[in-house]
């Protein structure tokens, strides 16, 4: 898996060097004047990025209590309370990106009392929707595993239990 991708914008009228056309001519790349401004050059994309965007997608979905395996959670709270550590964003997202393409695997936990199914269809559709309208590419699978139900009593591994004081 690469850590990044470059697409050429051949979409708005540039081509790839070494093309032909129908007559066998060797058509020019996305570089030169007359070729429109955002058509020249190339746009590379994180796996990172595309990650984040799959993330805050999956976030917006009522029903989804929060993303990755437990351990992950776990590990990702002790992480977030650090000092200087980062938060997990991504945390329960990998994705593979190609030239063209993007594949999301998503980890997730759902609150106890939703349809699973509906919850899964509605987050599949909004990274689909959030990963194409930003990027461009075209997403071919949304796989989502469900590891956790979140019960309305439970503590979240990042929350501390406040206790009262004996005294006043």
């Amino acid at each position: 898996m690469t850590d990044t991708i470059s697409r050429p914008d051949t979409e708005r009228g540039g081509t790839e060097p070494g093309q032909k056309d129908e007559a066998g001519k060797e058509l020019r790349g996305g570089r030169g004047t007359d070729v429109p401004s955002a058509s020249r050059g190339r746009t590379t994309i994180a796996d990172s990025v595309v990650a984040k965007i799959a993330a805050m997608a999956a976030r917006e979905v009522p029903g989804i209590h929060n993303l990755g395996a437990g351990m992950a959670r776990a590990l990702g709270a002790v992480r977030d309370r650090a000092p200087g550590g980062r938060s997990g964003v991504t945390r329960g997202v990998k994705v593979e990106v190609g030239e063209r393409q993007a594949a999301v695997d998503l980890d997730i936990v759902v609150e106890y009392g939703v349809s699973i199914i509906e919850v899964a269809g509605e987050a599949r559709t909004n990274v689909v929707s959030a990963v194409e309208s930003m990027t461009g590419l075209q997403v071919v699978e949304v796989n989502i595993a469900v590891d956790d139900v979140h019960l309305p009593d439970e503590q979240d591994e990042g929350e501390t239990q406040e206790t009262e004081g004996r005294v006043a």
